[in-house]
């Protein structure tokens, strides 16, 4: 799709907001966040710190950096013993990055000091414009994503915070879907209307979240994160619906409660769901949880179901 040529006051706009971001954030300051690392380090440490088993290739795949100034920036970590590389099983060639033990330690106050950087600037705003500075950002980041290899269908969508409105279709669809392809009956619905009410009644923006991905103002899925304890939280009622299954919508959503979950300061997350619900399962497996427990039961006007609870080490 082609563009549209910028005209000399958007320009200046764009610019005049980058200087607003990066003076509001701190990135003008020679070290980020109070420490002796850069920009850039953060970056790597954060990066090797939120996924599982990255790769040089994935740091200059996700940061756009050059790779020999990645390599530099590597090695002088390896010096500080802050990180560790381990060789792959499945392809020799191929090597880990592993925060160490001094790593991990070195960068756990550094987390801690972002979130409290954002949330203070959050926590001058109220909950409706908190929602509509983070869609604003969601957009940005939609529109001018530049790695398309990632797949050039997650433009076609944007994902929100939950607004009035929204729970009603979540119970809803769940009831209207889960009879048409798995017969569950309106106890069902109930159950869903239960956890939806409930999740309104005790919300917690600072450690829990409910996510809707949207299409020129159609609803395409759903996902909820909430609180089980000071350090377990829950991930309920994914739903994508049929007609937008394949785009990577449940991924994403998925994707999204465990970054969240990590920022949050949680140490594992849960999940309950249905052996037969294979789509969902498979996402599940895919993004590290493990099987921790099943067991047989009658609901829904169902008689042969089998319930699992997964987990998930943040």
């Amino acid at each position: 799709m082609s563009g549209t040529a910028a005209t000399p006051q958007a320009i200046r706009d764009v610019r005049r907001f980058n200087r607003f971001y990066t003076k509001q954030i701190g990135l003008l300051q020679d070290h980020m966040l109070s420490s002796p690392f850069s920009l850039t380090e953060v970056r790597i440490l954060y990066e090797i710190a939120h996924r599982r088993n990255p790769t040089a290739s994935d740091l200059i795949e996700e940061l756009g950096l050059d790779p020999g100034y990645l390599s530099r920036s590597l090695s002088k970590l390896e010096q500080q013993r802050l990180l560790r590389r381990e060789r792959s099983d499945a392809d020799g060639r191929q090597s880990f990055l592993i925060l160490t033990p001094k790593g991990q330690s070195t960068f756990r106050p550094l987390e801690t000091r972002s979130n409290r950087q954002v949330a203070a600037m959050l926590n001058r705003l109220t909950f409706g414009q908190q929602n509509q500075l983070l869609s604003a950002m969601q957009a940005i980041e939609e529109r001018l994503g530049i790695n398309r290899q990632s797949d050039e269908r997650r433009t076609t969508y944007t994902l929100r915070t939950h607004r009035p409105g929204d729970m009603g279709w979540v119970v809803h669809r769940h009831g209207d879907l889960y009879w048409r392809e798995y017969g569950y009956d309106e106890r069902f619905e109930a159950l869903v209307a239960r956890i939806v009410a409930d999740f309104v009644q005790h919300f917690d923006s600072k450690r829990e979240r409910c996510w809707i991905a949207e299409r020129d103002g159609e609803i395409l899925g759903t996902v909820f994160l909430v609180k089980k304890s000071k350090t377990v939280c829950k991930l309920r009622l994914l739903l994508v619906e049929p007609t937008a299954r394949g785009l990577g919508i449940g991924r994403r959503l998925v994707g999204e409660c465990i970054r969240f979950g990590r920022e949050a300061g949680y140490k594992k997350m849960i999940l309950w769901t249905q052996s037969e619900l294979g789509a969902a399962r498979h996402l599940y497996k895919e993004a590290g949880f493990h099987l921790a427990g099943q067991q047989r039961h009658k609901s829904w006007g169902r008689g042969n179901l089998i319930s699992e609870v997964w987990e998930l080490k943040l």
